[in-house]
């Protein structure tokens, strides 16, 4: 896929729409758009065994929140509070998110 450019950035609040996590709403801790996909907290958790290391000397099992595709979350709007398609547009010469719902500006 040529085009890496995401709608959602750390700190958006999102709803998955489809997959194992459907329903589930989270914050992004981090956005990869190398491979189109997010972090976000409390969404897509996964438990990993954990060996001993000096930091954490106990071990055992850890929740990790995993990446999961852009293409399966959508944006809740701050303003509206409801999952929503994002549109770009330019006002003073900077691209805006706008929520395709109420029409607000997002940034």
């Amino acid at each position: 896929m040529s085009n890496n450019k995401m709608r959602i950035k750390k700190g958006d609040t999102i709803r998955v729409i489809s997959g194992k996590s459907k329903g589930a709403t989270g914050s992004v801790m981090r956005a990869i758009p190398e491979s189109r996909k997010i972090v976000a907290e409390k969404v897509a958790v996964a438990k990993k065994a954990q060996r001993p290391t000096r930091d954490n000397p106990q071990g055992g099992i850890i929740s990790l929140e995993m990446p999961i595709p852009v293409a399966t979350v959508q944006l809740v709007c701050p303003k509206c509070n409801q999952p929503t398609r994002v549109a770009m547009h330019v006002k003073d010469d900077k691209k805006v998110r706008q929520c395709k719902k109420c029409g607000k500006d997002i940034d």
